[in-house]
């Protein structure tokens, strides 16, 4: 029941109020990353979705417009180069994630899952195939994102997906939701930059 009904309502409708409440944060941030660099307000990347059909994520622009595309960023070698003066404040406090909000009321996302592997992470789309974690909406933030993030390799971060298929449940959502919030705060798992191995 929770899983095909009640969880797409709780998303839709708390994604709703949020778009209602934050709006005026949404056009703060419009105005100083347009005011800070050139380029669209928004960025827009292809991702993989639920059955992985692939949907268009969306995100505040924290990068410049000559950024390497279809690289997550902790795998580029040098991103501090590219990350504007905003989008550094942005992606430390996650705000860059608030017009995902968007995303979940187009029952693209929901509020928790796995989060969505870029169309060409191949790998990691592979691993998840295991878990059927490919099979469920992906989320603004999930098991995975508050068990290490960006610092996970790909076969733990799809086991972590596999358990957060196993274990959905309202109860778990609200932990995960109330974890994410913590996590934040303190920054942990953010991984800006790639080794000399990852790199290559």
């Amino acid at each position: 029941m929770y899983r095909k009904y009640v969880k797409r309502i709780l998303d839709f409708t708390l994604s709703l109020i949020a778009m209602i409440i934050l709006w005026p944060i949404f056009l703060i941030i419009a105005v100083l990353i347009k005011l800070d660099s050139k380029g669209p307000v928004l960025f827009k990347q292809k991702r993989v979705g639920k059955n992985k059909k692939h949907f268009y994520i969306l995100k505040f622009r924290t990068m410049r417009t000559d950024t390497p595309k279809d690289i997550p960023t902790h795998m580029l070698k040098n991103p501090e180069m590219f990350i504007t003066r905003v989008g550094k404040f942005l992606r430390k406090t996650s705000l860059d994630e608030l017009p995902q909000i968007i995303n979940i009321l187009k029952g693209e996302m929901s509020i928790i899952g796995p989060r969505p592997a870029l169309w060409n992470q191949y790998d990691l789309i592979e691993e998840r195939d295991k878990y059927g974690a490919n099979d469920i909406y992906p989320g603004l933030t999930g098991w995975a994102q508050i068990n290490g993030r960006d610092e996970l390799p790909i076969d733990i971060k799809a086991k972590y997906d596999g358990e957060y298929v196993e274990r959905m449940s309202f109860g778990f959502d609200v932990k995960i939701f109330f974890k994410t919030i913590f996590s934040v705060i303190r920054s942990e798992g953010v991984k800006e930059g790639a080794s000399e191995v990852e790199a290559k």
